[in-house]
């Protein structure tokens, strides 16, 4: 088995190589390294067969390079992040729409089996339901929001058109080791857990009552695979969330933080940032019906490991 993960040095895709690698397959990272950095494949062991390329999903060239052989397609490279592409829209867009057709188009024409498309639960916005399910309206609100409903679209439109196996993954607020913490867009778990591990304070932006759906990065990574084995009429051309299936509020987030550290540090508040989804929570019934889908680590399990992970950080540096 032969895939390519662009992103793959990524949070999210280095987790999804590390288990592809894990079942055996031969992996192409293809990252750009932006955001990326090669010291998130140091799980390498020797044997792996891990392929680093410093490439960029605009280039079409190179895309049509690396794909000839390639079995699965998991496409988790973007620029992910709501306040970014408010404030870069074009540079967002190039990356985030434009990237991800370049790759359906190069994984059609060497007829690639599957491809697993890295989509997001802010498409919802602030949809009016208890939780968000796969056939409610979406409402983007920002334009990477709008740019992952595109990339779906074109996932469905290269099944619809051309029969190509194309399932679109709505992640809901992933989290855990190896997710950059160091950026004005970084996941909130991040900033918050590398600052509270250092005795600061964490800035909630609003009244800390908006809550996500957070959900560990391996079930992420079982998500994935799982949608890479189902069968195609159960899988191919449809969307599914990929959740917990449960929120956490901020204020619940800085007291769970505080119980496993040992402190009470008090958040401080400031104005809600445009753009933000004020809630999220998902329906993950279609994901257990059509890929199998189980939550295999639980919320508190999670933040255990990624506060471990931010506290092995700060010793090395």
């Amino acid at each position: 088995m032969k895939a390519l993960v662009t992103g793959g040095a990524g949070f999210i895709g280095s987790h999804i190589t590390e288990e592809l690698c894990r079942r055996g397959a031969e992996v192409i990272v293809l990252d750009n390294l932006s955001l990326g950095n090669p010291k998130n494949l140091d799980w390498k062991k020797p044997g792996d067969k891990v392929d680093l390329v410093e490439g960029d999903i605009r280039d079409r060239d190179l895309l049509a390079k690396l794909m000839p052989g390639v079995d699965w397609v998991f496409h988790q490279g973007a620029l992910p992040s709501v306040p970014r592409s408010v404030a870069e829209p074009l540079e967002s867009n190039a990356q985030n729409l434009d990237g991800t057709l370049n790759v359906l188009l190069a994984a059609r024409d060497a007829g690639v089996k599957r491809l697993m498309f890295a989509s997001s639960s802010s498409i919802y916005g602030n949809a009016d339901a208890p939780s968000k399910h796969e056939s409610l309206p979406v409402q983007p609100l920002s334009p990477y929001a709008l740019q992952k409903y595109g990339g779906e679209r074109y996932c469905q439109l290269f099944h619809q058109l051309y029969g190509f196996e194309a399932i679109a993954l709505r992640y809901f607020n992933i989290f855990g080791p190896r997710q950059a913490f160091d950026s004005p867009y970084s996941g909130v778990i991040a900033k918050f857990c590398t600052l509270m591990l250092e005795g600061k304070a964490p800035v909630i932006f609003g009244d800390g009552s908006q809550a996500r759906d957070f959900t560990f990065v391996d079930n992420a990574v079982s998500a994935n695979l799982l949608a890479a084995e189902a069968p195609a009429e159960k899988a191919a051309g449809k969307v599914f969330n990929v959740a917990a299936g449960h929120s956490i509020d901020l204020i619940r987030l800085v007291k769970d933080i505080n119980q496993l550290t040992g402190q009470q540090l008090q958040p401080r508040f400031e104005s809600a940032r445009a753009g933000d989804v004020l809630h999220s929570l998902a329906d993950i019934s279609a994901a257990r019906a059509g890929l199998g889908y189980e939550v295999k680590v639980a919320w508190e399990e999670g933040l255990r490991q990624t506060l471990e992970f931010y506290k092995q950080v700060g010793k090395a540096g």
